[in-house]
């Protein structure tokens, strides 16, 4: 567990789950609150149990603010605070990474694989 005197290792031991980077994209791109449904939905291969454990984990750090409407069934939203918003800047900027290189990153593993599928040949 990173420790308080490591601001970096916090930092990447929450933004390290990739259920957190799909959270917070999905929050900034609704620009607006959503209800936990409507973030599943938005967050494709997400388990419930995972989606609740990702959303307390970014409540508890300040990403997240929940509200619950007293209405029957209760309502509950789920939005970003200004530091989340940040924070999914951050998320926003690893996919645009992502969908630039993707096709570099598939090259070099096919290449690696093509390599390691051969006999190893003697130096010298």
């Amino acid at each position: 567990m990173p420790s308080v005197g490591c601001p970096a290792g916090t930092v990447i031991a929450v933004l390290a789950n990739k259920w957190v980077l799909y959270a917070l994209g999905a929050l900034r791109q609704n620009a607006g609150p959503m209800r936990f449904n409507q973030l599943s939905r938005s967050v494709p291969g997400v388990t419930q149990k995972m989606l609740t454990q990702t959303l307390r984990t970014l409540e508890r750090d300040g990403l997240v603010v929940r509200r619950v409407f007293p209405t029957v069934p209760p309502r509950v939203e789920y939005d970003l605070t200004p530091l989340g918003c940040r924070a999914g800047l951050l998320s926003a900027s690893i996919g645009q990474w992502a969908e630039a290189h993707v096709g570099q990153i598939l090259d070099a593993r096919v290449a690696f694989d093509a390599q390691a599928a051969t006999a190893p040949r003697p130096v010298g």
